[in-house]
């Protein structure tokens, strides 16, 4: 089954950090998922820009609504995903609760997939992939 994972930080706690830091960081997320790439675990990631770049989309009366930030005021914004392949969701915990953005204090939600194009699941698991 396949997972994404939601990161969120605290831009304003990001931002405090020297760039060092913040390389340090993310050098280290990338080091403790790359080599999970291999056995098809680890299916990619990214990181996202702030806040600040954000355009908000809403049809409100059958017109478009665009707004520029971010939709609510809170503490933690995402920050990046991650999608993993895995057979059970105790992997999955495993992995997030060692990961280096978890051990830094980040949040991380995880949620499973649905499925590809063309499969609707509107039911409370996920389809199942073969």
């Amino acid at each position: 089954m396949r997972y994404m994972l939601l990161i969120y930080k605290d831009e304003a706690w990001w931002d405090a950090l020297t760039a060092a830091e913040q390389r340090g960081l993310v050098q280290k997320a990338i080091d403790y998922a790359e080599p999970r790439r291999t056995g098809g675990f680890y299916l990619g990631g990214e990181r996202l820009q702030g806040t600040d770049t954000t355009t908000m989309v809403r049809i409100k009366d059958g017109r478009p609504l665009i707004t520029d930030g971010p939709f609510a005021e809170t503490k933690e914004q995402l920050a990046g995903y991650m999608i993993l392949d895995a057979p059970n969701l105790d992997e999955v915990l495993d992995f997030t609760r060692h990961h280096p953005l978890a051990q830094a204090g980040l949040a991380i939600e995880i949620r499973p997939l649905r499925g590809g194009p063309g499969e609707m699941d509107t039911g409370a698991k996920p389809a199942p992939r073969f």
